[in-house]
């Protein structure tokens, strides 16, 4: 006698069956657009992940180059020490937001961006060489914060859409092809079992 032969599935495992596919798909399609959805979002934050890298590069090699011009004009001592007149440092305060799901950082900075008066420093002892520099080191400062902030966001949604892209293929490819192969053994093994039912009614019948 084969394997299958004393197997005897019953309708209400086919209904549980039918059910458990139905919700795979369901959540196949779900996940799908999921994966889609975090793939656009990737794309559109890609873009802005190449201008702000741009950008920083280009506030760095400014901030270098005043740098360099205020340390030839006041001498290095003199930057030195104005630099460490500073009062207030920047403030960070690092918070979330959810895109698609996804929980990603949301950076807040405060007192990166200074007017002269804040800076700590005397104005009449300084030139506008310095003022220039501690401008574009400030406006650096706030690009790096974005680009931090990008770019975490970048590696957490490559995380998410590599999982998401996972499960939709274990869904694709493993568990929805073995429900429909598991759904079709049973039928047909139900099918079976009712002809033989059949025919050992009629027997009885003959019997009679």
């Amino acid at each position: 006698m084969a394997i299958k032969d004393t197997i005897k599935p019953t309708r209400s495992e086919l209904i549980g069956l039918k059910k458990k596919i139905k919700l795979s798909e369901s959540g196949h399609k779900l996940l799908k657009m999921k994966r889609d959805g975090l793939i656009i979002e990737m794309f559109e934050i890609l873009e802005k992940a190449k201008d702000v890298r741009s950008e920083l590069e280009r506030d760095y090699a400014v901030a270098q180059e005043k740098l360099n011009i205020a340390k030839t004009i006041e001498g290095t001592v003199a930057v030195n020490s104005t630099a460490f007149s500073l009062m207030d440092t920047p403030k960070i305060e690092l918070e979330s937001k959810n895109v698609m799901g996804v929980v990603v950082p949301k950076i807040e900075s405060t007192s990166v961006k200074k007017s002269i008066t804040e800076r700590g420093y005397g104005i009449i002892g300084t030139s506008s060489r310095i003022d220039e520099a501690a401008d574009a080191y400030e406006s650096l400062v706030e690009k790096i914060i974005l680009a931090a902030e990008i770019e975490t966001t970048m590696k957490r949604l490559l995380d998410d859409i590599e999982k998401t892209k996972r499960r939709v293929n274990a869904l694709e490819f493993k568990l929805i092809p073995e429900l429909y192969e598991a759904l079709a053994f049973i039928t047909l093994r139900l099918e079976e079992m009712e002809r033989e039912e059949i025919f050992r009614l009629k027997k009885i019948k003959l019997k009679e």
